[in-house]
C-alpha cells in the first residue's frame, strides 16, 4: 500500500456563493461543528508525517477561516505546500500578504462565466466577478503561481472559449476546465446543467484549438465528462490510494462525495490519528485495489486503472456502491447515464424579479452555503 501523497483540507462549509453544481452534501457542516486552529494543526502534522506533500485548503470559503493563515504556517512548518482554493471574495491585498508571509504557495481561483452578469447570475452573488477579478490581480502582483478554474455545465459551456481567454488575460498559470460532478445540489439540478452533445462538439474544437494556441504558456486541462464518453473515470486515482479528504467536522474521506455511502461509517479525526485511518479504517480499505469488484469490472483489462470508477456515482445512480459505475458502456446500468445525457434539459427558468435573468439551476438554499475543491 503506498502513503498518500495529496490532503484535501476542507476547512468550512461556509461560503458567500450559491452555486446550483455545488457537489457538497445537501446536510452542510454548522459553524459550531467545525474544527479549531488545534485539531486542524494536529491534522496536518499527522499529514506529514504519512507521506503527504500537498494540501488544497478548501470549503466553502476558506477565508472566512479567521485562523486560515495558522493553518498555513502549520503546513509549511511541516513541509507541506498549500494551495488556496477560492471564490476570491473577500481577498484583500493585506490578507493575501498574510497569508504569504505563512507560506500560501499558490492560489486557485474559481470563475463562473466569461460574462460578469452571466458569471454573478451562477454564482448567486452580485458583484462577486468584479471580486474575483481584482482578486486574480492581487495573486499576481504578490508574485503567486494563479490557476483558475472552471466548472463546465450547460449555462456556460458555449462561453469556453471566452473563459479561457479571461483566464489567460487574469494571468494564470494553470486553466483547469472541470466537468461538473453530480453529486450533493449537482446532482440535485442536474436536468438543468447537462450540455448537450453538441456544445461539447463544439466546445471540444475550441479547447483543442487554444491549446495548440497557449502551447508552452499556459497549461489547460479539460477532458469529456463521462456521462458522454462511455468510459468511467478512476475515482481519485483510485480509493484511498493517493488521497484523502477531511471535512469542517474532521469527518476522513477517501473521495469527497464519499460521506453519502450508506454504511461506510468514516471514521474522525477526533477519534483516530491518520495513520490508522489511512491504513486500517474500513471507510479506506472497502473499495481499495481490485478484490472488491463484481463482475464486468472483476474481468475487465481496464480494472488497474478505471478502478471500476466512481463508487459514489455509482450508488447515486443505482443505489448500491459495489455495481460498475454507469458512466461506463460495459456497466449493466449505463443506461441510466445515457438517457440522463440525452433527455430534454430542464424548462427555462423564470425571470429573477429583482431584474435579472434567473440561475441556469435552482440555487442552493440560504444556510451555511458549501463547496468542493475548486468548485465555486
Amino acid at each position: 500500500m503506498t502513503a498518500p501523497w495529496a490532503l484535501l483540507a476542507e476547512l468550512t462549509h461556509a461560503c458567500p456563493l450559491h452555486c446550483g453544481y455545488c457537489s457538497n452534501p445537501l446536510e452542510l457542516t454548522r459553524r459550531s461543528r467545525e474544527l479549531d486552529t488545534a485539531a486542524w494543526q494536529s491534522v496536518l502534522r499527522q499529514a506529514a508525517a504519512l507521506g503527504v506533500v500537498q494540501t488544497h485548503l478548501s470549503g466553502g470559503e476558506p477565508l472566512l477561516r479567521r485562523d486560515l493563515e495558522q493553518i498555513v504556517a502549520t503546513a509549511e512548518h511541516e513541509g507541506i505546500y498549500t494551495q488556496l482554493v477560492t471564490s476570491g471574495t473577500g481577498l484583500t491585498e493585506p490578507r493575501l500578504a498574510a497569508l504569504a508571509d505563512a507560506g500560501l504557495r499558490s492560489v486557485q481561483l474559481s470563475v463562473q462565466h466569461a460574462a460578469p452578469q452571466a458569471s454573478d447570475r451562477i454564482a448567486g452573488r452580485r458583484g462577486s466577478f468584479a471580486e474575483k477579478t481584482r482578486a486574480a490581480r492581487l495573486v499576481r502582483a504578490a508574485g503567486l503561481p494563479l490557476g483558475v478554474n472552471v466548472v463546465l455545465h450547460r449555462g456556460n459551456l458555449d462561453a469556453v472559449g471566452d473563459l479561457v481567454r479571461l483566464a489567460v488575460d487574469w494571468g494564470a498559470d494553470r486553466i483547469e476546465l472541470a466537468n461538473a460532478q453530480y453529486y450533493g445540489w449537482a446532482l440535485h439540478n442536474r436536468r438543468a446543467l447537462l450540455p448537450t452533445r453538441a456544445q461539447l462538439e463544439r466546445a471540444r474544437a475550441e479547447v483543442a484549438a487554444l491549446r495548440t494556441e497557449l502551447a508552452g504558456r499556459t497549461d489547460l486541462i479539460w477532458v469529456l465528462p463521462d456521462y458522454f464518453t462511455g468510459e468511467a473515470k478512476p475515482c481519485m486515482g483510485g480509493w484511498g490510494a493517493v488521497s484523502l479528504t477531511v471535512t469542517p467536522d474532521g469527518t476522513a474521506l477517501p473521495c469527497p462525495a464519499a460521506a453519502t455511502l450508506p454504511g461506510l461509517t468514516p471514521p474522525n479525526v477526533r477519534d483516530h490519528d491518520l495513520n490508522w485511518i489511512w491504513q486500517h479504517s474500513p471507510a479506506f480499505t472497502r473499495y481499495r485495489g481490485t478484490a472488491w469488484m463484481p463482475d464486468p469490472c472483476r474481468s475487465c483489462d481496464l480494472r488497474e486503472q478505471d478502478f471500476g470508477g466512481c463508487r459514489c456515482q455509482a450508488y447515486a445512480l443505482t443505489g448500491d456502491a459495489s455495481r460498475t459505475d454507469p458512466a461506463c458502456h460495459r456497466s449493466p446500468d449505463h443506461h441510466l447515464v445515457a438517457e440522463a445525457a440525452t433527455a430534454p434539459p430542464a424548462p427555462s427558468p423564470p425571470p429573477d424579479p429583482r431584474g435579472h435573468a434567473a440561475p441556469a439551476a435552482p440555487r442552493r438554499p440560504p444556510g451555511p452555503p458549501p463547496r468542493r475543491d475548486g468548485c465555486r
